[in-house]
């Protein structure tokens, strides 16, 4: 069968975050720390629901990834993938990614995490990868995304951009969180928080 499989990436492929993980990563974790005092009243008003969530990580993005050089950005990004991400993963996911893969799939990791560290890891898995795209300007991040957060309705948007979901036979959609109701919307069956392997 031609079916499509979707997974989100962070809190179900992982078992954390990755963007807190690569922050600490990227910067250590004095600067980080230091940078999550400076931006408290947003992350603060972010979990009050006055700002978005989409709204709450640019301003995290911008404050921590402004000015810095693309050519270097994206190295650490492949280290991180590389390196990082192999610790992060959860095993039921792992096992359930592989049997897809085994059935010949198209597997597509979707995501609100830049593409920057989720797809070379992605590739490393030969998987496909939808996530956030960082803006670019004279070789450098400006902090801001290129189009918008690869999330919730975002991210059936992209989605509906690479693929012709009529094609499928099936889709099958893996998620656990706010962020994946719309993807979900899209499936039959659609998993939350857990794999039918387990």
């Amino acid at each position: 069968m031609n079916n499509l499989i979707l997974f989100d990436f962070d809190g179900t492929i992982t078992t954390r975050d990755s963007l807190k993980k690569f922050l600490i990563f990227y910067h250590g974790w004095f600067k980080v720390s230091a940078g999550l005092l400076a931006l408290s009243p947003f992350l603060i008003l972010y979990v009050l629901k006055i700002i978005s969530n989409n709204t709450a990580k640019q301003i995290l993005l911008q404050w921590f990834f402004n000015h810095e050089p693309v050519d270097i950005f994206n190295q650490k990004c492949k280290t991180f993938a590389l390196q990082c991400i192999p610790k992060m993963l959860r095993p039921a996911a792992v096992e359930q990614i592989n049997y897809h893969k085994n059935n010949q799939e198209t597997i597509v990791v979707v995501t609100a995490s830049a593409e920057n560290w989720v797809k070379p890891w992605c590739e490393e898995m030969n998987l496909l990868c939808i996530g956030t795209n960082l803006e670019v300007k004279a070789n450098k991040l400006t902090g801001k995304y290129l189009g918008k957060n690869c999330y919730g309705p975002e991210k059936v948007n992209r989605i509906k951009e690479q693929f012709n979901l009529s094609a499928f036979d099936k889709i099958i959609a893996y998620g656990d969180s706010r962020g994946d109701r719309e993807m979900f919307a899209l499936a039959n069956p659609y998993y939350y928080k857990t794999f039918p392997l387990t």
